[in-house]
């Protein structure tokens, strides 16, 4: 697939952290839940990262009340870098620094919590009419399976708006955005998406292809997120928005496209699902994979044994 380079290039990211994070309380009762530690790095610097190897240099967060510490965290650290200068510690100095130079950070408030499609409407003028990433801050991607890079190739080449899909069990389709999708001769891994259901009964859904955590959208978005009423949960669902797009023209920036993705994503929005993201991502670690899956083994072996 070519670049077509008469589209406005991807350059801005979009991260909604703006979350309440109330399935973590008490942790995130006075921390937000972007900084839980996935290892030794918080959640949301893996997200910002993986928009920066994209190539996506400009990224707005859009925060809320308490999420100070979202901001502190891209931003340099004085004291504690010169304490570690100063005992020549250069291995934690170098971790310290990274997160300060991956993009261009600026932050919004989103005011009242109305959803994900508010949070995302709050970004307009930032955006500035051009194409744009979002990345939920509870799905990461494993860098070594690029989705967002293959995502914003696809915008460029077709336009509209791009969603990413996985295959899911049905049973568990009720958590998810849900696609129905067409094959279109656009490669194997991409297709037309007809139609947009949030968290349907497993009965209702149009498919197993639910929608995960990683949009590019076209600008358009916004005259439709305008317009989108409170959807599920009282909310202003983008689901909803893209459903509208779904039917409008390309040359009014509609049509929606989904990527399918078969590498490793790593769900850190459950608690089930984020303990196995620590252990996953630590046993792969080279620095404390050995260690950590030998005892891990063992502790396995044990608990078998009672």
């Amino acid at each position: 697939m070519t670049t077509t380079s008469s589209r406005p290039p991807v350059t801005k990211a979009v991260v909604p952290a703006a979350g309440l994070g109330t399935r973590f309380l008490p942790a995130t009762k006075a921390t937000p839940k972007e900084m839980l530690p996935v290892v030794d790095k918080p959640a949301i610097q893996y997200v910002v990262e993986e928009a920066a190897a994209a190539g996506l240099s400009d990224i707005l967060m859009v925060t809320g009340r308490n999420k100070r510490a979202l901001e502190d965290h891209f931003d340099r650290a004085y004291e504690l870098e010169e304490l570690l200068a100063r005992k020549g510690d250069q291995d934690r100095l170098r971790r310290v620094r990274e997160s300060v130079d991956l993009a261009n950070m600026h932050y919004v408030r989103q005011g009242d919590p109305k959803g994900l499609g508010h949070a995302v409407s709050v970004a307009e003028q930032h955006v500035a009419g051009q194409p744009f990433a979002v990345l939920l801050g509870d799905d990461l991607i494993d860098p070594r399976d690029p989705l967002l890079a293959r995502m914003i190739e696809v915008q460029q080449e077709l336009g509209g708006s791009v969603v990413a899909l996985m295959e899911v069990d049905p049973s568990q389709i009720h958590l998810y955005g849900c696609a129905a999708v067409k094959a279109n001769g656009f490669g194997e891994d991409v297709f037309q998406v007809t139609d947009l259901v949030e968290k349907p009964e497993t009965a209702e859904a149009p498919s197993n292809y639910a929608v995960i955590g990683r949009y590019v959208l076209d600008p358009s978005v916004f005259d439709v997120l305008r317009e989108t009423p409170p959807g599920r949960g009282g909310e202003i669902q983008l689901t909803d928005a893209l459903r509208e797009l779904t039917t409008r023209a390309p040359e009014t920036g509609g049509q929606v496209y989904g990527v399918l993705f078969k590498g490793r994503r790593y769900d850190t929005g459950d608690r089930s699902d984020y303990l196995r993201a620590i252990v996953r991502l630590a046993s792969e670690r080279e620095d404390l994979g050995p260690e950590f899956r030998s005892w891990l083994r063992e502790f396995v072996a044990s608990e078998l044994q009672d």
